[in-house]
């Protein structure tokens, strides 16, 4: 256990889907290659306001890193400022499965940290 604390230094989170299955993220800078590298992985676009509240903006399976690089630039061009990428789901239905529970619950959901 200790080794896993001693890791990359991604923080880490959670965001509850519309059937209450959470899904653990890791929080990335929206700059950063985060999102291409992770490809396949369903990730969440965020905005934080002044308080350091995190809003979702969008949420995606992303499956190539092509597909990454274009929806990070649309990310941003929405306003996020950091990318919570979920790489626990295997199988593309399972990615589709998390962001169909996931986006319906977007803008009134809540993130863990």
């Amino acid at each position: 256990m200790a080794g896993l604390r001693r890791g990359s230094g991604v923080a880490l989170s959670a965001w509850r889907g519309r059937s209450t299955t959470r899904y653990v993220v890791g929080i990335h800078d929206v700059g950063s290659d985060d999102a291409i590298e992770a490809a396949p992985a369903v990730v969440i676009a965020v905005r934080r306001n002044e308080a350091g509240l995190a809003s979702p903006i969008d949420v995606a399976s992303i499956e190539t890193a092509a597909d990454a690089v274009a929806w990070v630039r649309l990310a941003q061009a929405s306003g996020a400022s950091e990318l919570h990428i979920h790489r626990l789901a295997d199988a593309a239905s399972e990615r589709a499965a998390v962001v169909a529970d996931l986006a319906p619950a977007l803008p009134l959901d809540d993130c863990a940290a």
